[in-house]
């Protein structure tokens, strides 16, 4: 996926914009109006502006859901107050930009059912395809932590089969290892996953 500049830093060409919202930036109201009422296709809103998300292939989407299932299954073998949700929940970054990752840790009170955000995530993974690694590893990643819970950003790189695990320290700062294989610790919110559960292939 290529990337283009646009005003003071670079927002990700995901697809084309589409050709059907209302002209100019939309506000996060706006967009979810003009959202629900598309009969097909999914699509994010960075800075303001409408993108669409291309169709997922097979592998992509079992990726996905086996990286939910296995969150679920984390969350309940720990303990802990969260909830696994899978992709179309929003992740809203600022006024103007919403991602949905492919997965999302939300821990606290159980959202209420008609809620389309994670009003509290701390875990946000992204299964990579040829056209999204470049923003998933960038303008993501930036993103992503500019939430103020999220402790853990999991990036999956479905071609290498292995797990980009960004972590969130104590101190702001930002820690970053490769996972080929094994555990994957996540604290908080307590819970561990492996490399391993995300491919079947």
């Amino acid at each position: 996926m290529a990337e283009r500049p646009r005003h003071s830093h670079t927002v990700p060409a995901m697809a084309e914009p589409l050709p059907t919202p209302p002209p100019g930036k939309l506000t996060r109201e706006e967009y979810r109006r003009w959202a629900e009422a598309q009969s097909r296709g999914r699509s994010e809103l960075l800075d303001g502006e409408v993108f669409a998300m291309a169709p997922e292939r097979i592998a992509h989407a079992e990726i996905k859901a086996a990286a939910w299932l296995a969150l679920r299954q984390a969350i309940r073998a720990a303990g802990v107050g969260c909830q696994a949700l899978p992709d179309g929940i929003t992740v809203e970054v600022d006024d103007n930009t919403d991602f949905e990752p492919d997965a999302i840790v939300n821990c606290g009170e159980r959202p209420d059912g008609n809620a389309v955000a994670a009003p509290n995530p701390v875990v946000v993974v992204e299964v990579t395809s040829p056209g999204t690694r470049s923003v998933d590893t960038g303008y993501k990643l930036t993103g992503y932590f500019r939430v103020p819970s999220i402790r853990h950003y999991l990036v999956v790189l479905t071609e290498r089969r292995m797990v980009v695990h960004h972590a969130r320290r104590e101190d702001g700062g930002i820690e970053t290892r490769m996972v080929a294989s094994g555990r994957i610790e996540m604290e908080p919110p307590g819970i561990a996953i492996t490399v391993e559960e995300l491919f079947e292939r």
